[in-house]
Formats: C-alpha cells, structure tokens, sequence
C-alpha cells in the first residue's frame, strides 16, 4: 500500500505553521532568556542546612541591590542565583550576610562569572557556525545531485528549509517556556541546535538519496510517485532511528542531573521535529517547487503559441 504524503503537502505545511507562528511570536516579545553565558554575570551555587523558599531567596538577593536576580532550586537542596556581575568583596560580605540570614551552615559552593565581552563571541560564533554548515550543506547535496543539473541546488535548499524548520521550532518552544517558566537557554543549548540541525540534515539526506536511486532506476517517471514511493521505504528506519535516540534523551532528561535537563529537552524536542520534517516537509518542498516549475513552463509555452 502506497500512502500519498505528498498530495497531503499542504496539511503538513499546516500543521509546521501551527508549532513555528506561536514560537515567533514569543520570540519576537523577548520570550527567549538568555543565560548567563550569553548576557554576562555571576552564577551563584549555594548550600543550605534547610532549603528555604525561592521567595526568601530572591528577597534577600533584592534588599542587596540585586532586584534583578534569578533563581532557581536544584538537586540536593540547594539553589542557583543568576545576578548581574558581583565582585570579589561583595561576594564575601555576601555569604556572610546569608549566613547571618539562612543560618550558619549556608555557603556558596560555588561561583562562576561570565564577562559580556564573552558572551557576545559565543553568539558570533554560534550564528557563523549556523551559516557555514548551512553553505556547505547546499553544496554537498548539489554535488551529490549534480547529475540533476542546477535542479540539483532545489534539494539542498529544500534540506536547509527543513534545518531551519527544526531550529525555529526549538527555539520557539523555549521562548514559550522562557516567557511562562522562566527557563532560560545557555551555552549547551547552541551545542543541542547545532546537533540538531544534523541529525535533521543527516535523515532529510537518506530521503533524498532514495529519491536520487529511484529517479535513476525509472527515468522518466513522475517526482510525485517516486518521492511518495522512496518516503515509504525509509519511513521505518527513520522512525525506529528516531525512537532509539529519543528514548535516551527522555531518560537522561527525566533522571539527568539539572545542568543537562533543559539540554535534553532540547535535543528531544528537535530530533522529534527533525524526523518529522525529514519526512514530511523536506521531500514536500521539492515537489512543491516542481509543480510551481511545471505551471511556469506551461504558462510560457500556452503564451508563446
């Protein structure tokens, strides 16, 4: 039985604008929370004998002129602060003021300070990288269709498409979470974008050469049966690909330690939405610029006689 995904394109195309339209939106009113790492300050670990609320917390970190710290309890009993940046003497006058306040047994256990100079090359090289992969990506499935002509440059942009696809769905579902949750997104989150984008590229890929090998096994049959025909038979293995890795990511997601659980989520939403797009976007760009060709051409020939 031969199911029809691509005379069903526009239903997908649908359902992609359903999961991206809200993700924009909450990125463009600043959902998104940069970490630390992107926007510089002090990352505070500190220990306590009891927990005390996030309130008291955030209360105490308020009255020490620092209205705008974070945070946020984590395993152990503990919490994490995120301020802006804190100098050696305060940091000392301030664990002794929260020894005064939470008991003796609190401490900072640890502190981290990220310049903003810093933060700034992180997301210059996280957009170069994005760029480069992107360009070399084009121009190896060229290469690889070249047999195709300049046709060939239709499936790399089509694998780009879905790879941004991808890469918006995740970072607009962050900026939901950003905007309600207060999650915020770090330097391990570019690592999960970019992971992403080739895990996405990776199965869009196999499609394509399937689409290539039956093409070349029946010249001159339609692209529309043949992509139906060659998603059929890497449908499988893409799908039990994808379960094996997201089963992995859902365990470490659920019993990982903090630090990596917004990084699962990530890779968890993205290889999610990565099989889905490798299936039905990708192969469905391809046959929508086809036909939009096929209207072109007919109309020139209809005009010219």
């Amino acid at each position: 039985m031969l199911f029809h995904f691509v005379e069903r394109k526009w239903w997908y195309f649908l359902f992609s604008a359903l999961l991206i339209v809200p993700g924009v939106f909450f990125l463009a009113i600043g959902g998104l929370r940069p970490g630390i790492e992107f926007k510089g300050g002090t990352l505070l670990e500190i220990s306590f004998a009891t927990r005390p609320e996030d309130t008291a917390v955030q209360s105490f970190f308020s009255a020490h002129g620092h209205a705008e710290a974070t945070v946020q309890g984590v395993a152990g009993g503990g919490v994490e602060v995120r301020t802006t940046e804190m100098l050696p003497s305060e940091l000392t006058t301030t664990e002794q003021d929260l020894k005064t306040t939470f008991g003796p047994d609190t401490k900072i256990t640890n502190s981290s300070v990220v310049s903003p100079s810093f933060s700034v090359e992180l997301i210059q090289n996280a957009i170069k990288s994005i760029a480069l992969a992107s360009l070399l990506i084009v121009l190896l499935i060229a290469w690889a269709f070249r047999n195709f002509g300049w046709a060939a440059f239709r499936y790399g942009i089509a694998a780009i498409v879905a790879l941004l696809h991808d890469a918006a769905v995740v970072l607009g579902i962050f900026a939901i979470l950003g905007f309600f949750l207060k999650v915020e997104v770090d330097s391990l989150f570019v690592t999960a974008v970019l992971t992403i984008i080739g895990f996405s590229v990776h199965d869009t890929i196999v499609v394509f050469d399937r689409i290539r090998e039956n093409l070349r096994l029946n010249p001159g049959e339609a692209l529309n049966p043949v992509i139906n025909y060659s998603i059929m038979q890497t449908l499988a293995r893409s799908v039990i690909t994808s379960l094996t890795v997201v089963f992995t990511l859902l365990a470490l997601f659920l019993f990982g330690g903090f630090s990596v659980r917004n990084f699962a989520l990530a890779l968890l939403i993205g290889i999610i939405s990565g099989t889905y797009s490798s299936i039905f976007n990708a192969s469905q760009i391809i046959s929508l610029w086809q036909e939009i060709e096929d209207r072109v051409r007919h109309r020139r020939l209809a005009a010219a006689t």
